[in-house]
């Protein structure tokens, strides 16, 4: 099933250069977005300064568990290497490195998890925006769909974990 999806997914690229460079840039740049909305969240919300330091401390504690330890523990003993290195594919942008769990589906969807229990409808959009972005990598040729659903699982779990604790400790 996983290659069937990659295989399905990476063949939308190379029919149009107008295609083609929305999903190069769902799949590199739109993190940059995504970065730029939470802290425009944090800024605007209504929360006072104290939750807003809490919510960014879910937010980031969170990422830097899922991906810099848990991700790399993974890595360390689990070496999948990347969809173009093993099959005929379309690379539309550079990866390198190991590629189960995505590191990019880790962090973005730990955030969009940790967005979601302050805010359920921005951690909605953040989810939405984090599934084109980590989709658009499959299509792109640098993952496999299992990579995305480990790093979305992965993402999430820490992201609700480190939440539950925070919150029963008020």
């Amino acid at each position: 099933m996983d290659l069937k999806a990659l295989y399905f997914l990476n063949s939308l690229t190379g029919k149009s250069v107008c295609l083609d460079s929305v999903f190069i840039f769902l799949a590199s740049y739109s993190q940059y977005l995504l970065g730029v909305a939470f802290l425009l969240f944090l800024f605007f919300s209504g929360y006072k300064n104290k939750e807003k330091i809490k919510i960014f401390a879910v937010t980031v504690g969170s990422i830097i568990i899922s991906r810099v330890f848990i991700v790399e523990l993974i890595r360390l003993f689990y070496h999948r290497p990347r969809p173009f290195l093993v099959y005929n594919l379309n690379q539309l942008i550079p990866e390198t490195g190991y590629s189960f769990p995505s590191g990019h589906a880790t962090v973005f969807f730990a955030a969009s998890a940790a967005i979601f229990c302050y805010d359920k409808r921005l951690g909605i959009l953040f989810f939405i925006i984090s599934l084109l972005m980590n989709i658009s990598r499959v299509i792109v040729g640098v993952h496999y769909l299992s990579d995305i659903i480990g790093g979305l699982v992965l993402g999430s779990l820490v992201a609700f974990s480190i939440y539950r604790l925070v919150e029963k400790k008020k």
